[in-house]
């Protein structure tokens, strides 16, 4: 029996949610590896669990991402193409609809402006965007961090205020002088501090809230309420 054979039982017991897994060579064999979604709209799209990519590769050789849309076609989406570059293999989309495949591999594709993105966690964020501004405007790659594997490890333990020291950032106290750059820490739900977003000047944001995209917005009375740090990059 087929890898791919495999992977379509699979799915279809997993739908209606997006079931996702990785075809590896295990033991001289084509496999498909299965993975737990780690996505909290898990209809929507994928997480991989970090633990089982790890499994895999002590296993075998992984060649390529598999995932399923229980909704529509095998058309690969934005987030698929970001996905597909941000991880180099090849993607396997199999439609539970259709009874199709796709595959898609990395082509060089670039990923939306920092402008509309559709939220991923992991992937297209609050930190990534701020991230990405940093490479694409300054030109400075900041460090990767390890985070939490879900948003909701996330929501309980951002763990912003350890990391951004570690990144290269200072923390300032006063919001008299912003500069474009700075990195405004924001508490969110549980009293935890959750979210952040950069500050653009002109009293302008850019953030990515989850189930939203990303924008710019006017520091706002409501924002500066739930301002809880400031952070400059002095590395």
């Amino acid at each position: 029996m087929s890898w791919q054979n495999d992977f379509i039982k699979y799915a279809e017991n997993y739908s209606p949610n997006e079931a996702c897994g990785l075809f590896a060579i295990v033991e001289g064999k084509e496999k498909f590896w299965p993975c737990k979604n780690l996505a909290e709209g898990k209809h929507q799209f994928f997480i991989i669990d970090p633990d089982d990519w790890a499994s895999c590769e002590d296993a075998g050789e992984i060649l390529g991402v598999v995932h399923s849309h229980p909704v529509g076609d095998s058309t690969p989406s934005d987030a698929d193409k970001a996905s597909c570059e941000h991880l180099g293999f090849p993607y396997y989309i199999y439609s539970v609809k259709h009874k199709s495949w796709n595959k898609l591999e990395p082509s060089g594709w670039k990923t939306p402006s920092l402008i509309g993105r559709k939220w991923i966690w992991g992937k297209h964020d609050c930190w990534s965007v701020i991230s990405d501004w940093y490479y694409e405007t300054k030109n400075i790659k900041l460090i990767e961090w390890k985070r939490p594997k879900t948003i909701k490890e996330h929501a309980k333990n951002p763990e912003f205020e350890k990391a951004l020291p570690i990144l290269g950032f200072k923390k300032y106290s006063s919001t008299s002088k912003l500069e474009t750059g700075d990195v405004l820490l924001f508490e969110g739900r549980k009293n935890s501090y959750n979210h952040a977003a950069l500050y653009l000047g002109d009293m302008i944001i850019l953030h990515h809230s989850i189930n939203k995209l990303s924008c710019r917005e006017v520091f706002n009375l409501s924002h500066q309420k739930q301002l809880r740090g400031i952070y400059r990059y002095e590395p």
